[in-house]
């Protein structure tokens, strides 16, 4: 496996944007590069934030575009041919409908499942596809009419909790990718759920 190099983290630009379920893989980006002692500056030429961290023994380059989420591919691209970094050594972490809040799930190669982010990158990296993904889970509204208002809304309390779980426990995951192990990755993840059970009904 081709050791990670690149994170980027997936949103809109914006105050009004910060904290909406869209927003969610750049919220793991900036808590990544917190956690690392990372400090993000603006990069017109790679069009977002960057910084560089040290991560579990990986010195890794974060990025967080400033582009829409529809042209997100441009900043991606854009650091990855600078560097020449390959589509098989960048993560992107990105909102998930078909996810429920409180998982997440690493996904190596793909589709772009409808994704806005995701169907830019593709192209913008040559049609590569093999590059890997951290979907965090957002849930779905349940109608596709209602996609576009709830992913640009904040969740819950009860739901954004949840979501903070899943990314906390995908940091604790991410070690094991890194060091190249990214079905152990994929598994340990893949078993934990951060929603809170329901409360039992009470006897009658």
């Amino acid at each position: 496996m081709d050791t990670i190099q690149l994170i980027a983290g997936l949103g809109n630009p914006g105050g009004q944007y910060e904290g909406t379920r869209h927003n969610v893989g750049e919220d793991f980006v900036r808590e990544l590069a917190r956690i690392s002692g990372g400090s993000f500056r603006a990069e017109g030429k790679y069009f977002g934030e960057t910084c560089e961290v040290l991560f579990a023994g990986h010195k890794l380059r974060l990025l967080i575009p400033t582009t829409f989420m529809n042209r997100s591919g441009k900043a991606v691209a854009a650091l990855a041919n600078f560097y020449k970094i390959d589509p098989r050594q960048i993560l992107v972490a990105h909102d998930e409908l078909d996810i429920e809040p409180g998982q997440a799930r690493f996904k190596f190669d793909g589709g772009h499942g409808g994704h806005n982010g995701l169907r830019d990158i593709v192209p913008a990296l040559g049609n590569r596809r093999d590059f890997y993904r951290l979907r965090i889970g957002i849930g779905h509204p349940g109608s596709a009419k209602q996609v576009s208002n709830w992913v640009l809304s904040k969740a819950s309390p009860t739901d954004r909790e949840a979501t903070v779980a899943a990314m906390d426990e995908a940091l604790r995951a991410l070690p094991l990718l890194l060091d190249g192990d990214a079905t152990k990755a994929m598994t340990r993840l893949h078993s934990f759920n951060g929603a809170t059970p329901p409360e039992p009904s009470a006897p009658r």
